[in-house]
């Protein structure tokens, strides 16, 4: 119960935060957004209806046709969060004004709108709008996730030209670029994590020196070379990017000839690294 209202609490707050993003950064200062908000914004330039209301009324919608693709709990609190956002989208309109700086507008309509939908998605909730629509179009088109998202958002960004202009529209794509990785890092935490494969001659003593200089544990794996035949221990471990230096420093150390690759980790879940959702 404790955790449900914790994760409700982080809902309201990630709600309100990227209502004043919309109110107070981007219409003001004529901007869109991607997906239905960036409808929403449209419609208000149009013909001046509440982007509350007209989020709450399409949100709606889209949540009643494509209900059945979510669990119950992130329907509850996408439910949560397409209420609680459209009561601050109504109640913060003409909160914020023209700054006469597009491109700083722009910089923070991303930030509060990138980390609003942050919060909701750490909670374990959507902001309904585009991820309803891709997980439609996933099923139906056979696309995926993210390409539906993009696609999305690139069309109403597209169609948003004729209401604000080129320049406008160019600016709203640099606040939709900054929200997306503000949302990212809200989701997932500064701290970048790298996979390292290690083929050495010298694996002993390497799992050595790593397990007493950088306090990690590998993981053994049996290999075996695809030319020679002849078998190998690969050291395999998970290392903050910022350990990458003096993990290639050890390497150096004992073993110049050792064959490395590393790559990017998206997701990773245990005890120690990240609680799962």
């Amino acid at each position: 119960m404790n955790q449900t209202i914790k994760e409700v609490a982080l809902i309201i707050i990630g709600s309100f935060i990227f209502a004043v993003g919309v109110n107070y950064f981007a219409i003001p200062n004529r901007l869109s957004e991607g997906g239905v908000i960036g409808i929403t914004i449209v419609t208000y330039y149009l013909f001046e209806w509440s982007p509350g209301l007209v989020n709450f009324a399409i949100n709606s919608v889209l949540l009643i046709v494509g209900y059945r693709l979510f669990e119950i709990r992130v329907t509850m609190y996408t439910i949560v969060s397409i209420v609680f956002s459209s009561i601050f989208l109504h109640f913060t309109s003409n909160f914020g004004h023209d700054y006469g700086d597009t491109l700083l507008a722009a910089l923070f309509a991303g930030l509060l709108i990138g980390g609003g939908i942050g919060l909701m998605f750490r909670a374990g909730g959507t902001s309904g709008g585009s991820s309803i629509l891709a997980r439609l179009a996933n099923q139906y088109l056979g696309w995926g996730i993210g390409k539906g998202m993009l696609i999305i958002d690139i069309a109403v960004i597209a169609g948003s030209v004729f209401v604000i202009g080129q320049e406008k529209a160019m600016y709203t794509l640099i606040s939709v670029y900054v929200g997306a990785k503000v949302l990212d890092i809200v989701v997932d935490g500064v701290t970048e994590r790298s996979a390292v494969l290690i083929i050495s001659n010298k694996p002993e003593e390497l799992l050595h020196h790593v397990t007493d200089q950088m306090a990690r544990g590998l993981t053994i794996l049996e290999g075996r070379g695809g030319y020679t035949g002849h078998s190998k221990d690969v050291l395999y471990l998970v290392i903050n990017s910022q350990e990458i230096v003096m993990l290639r420093k050890i390497i150096q150390d004992v073993d110049p000839k050792a064959y490395i690759t590393e790559h990017p980790v998206q997701e990773l879940t245990r005890t120690g690294y990240k609680r799962s959702k």
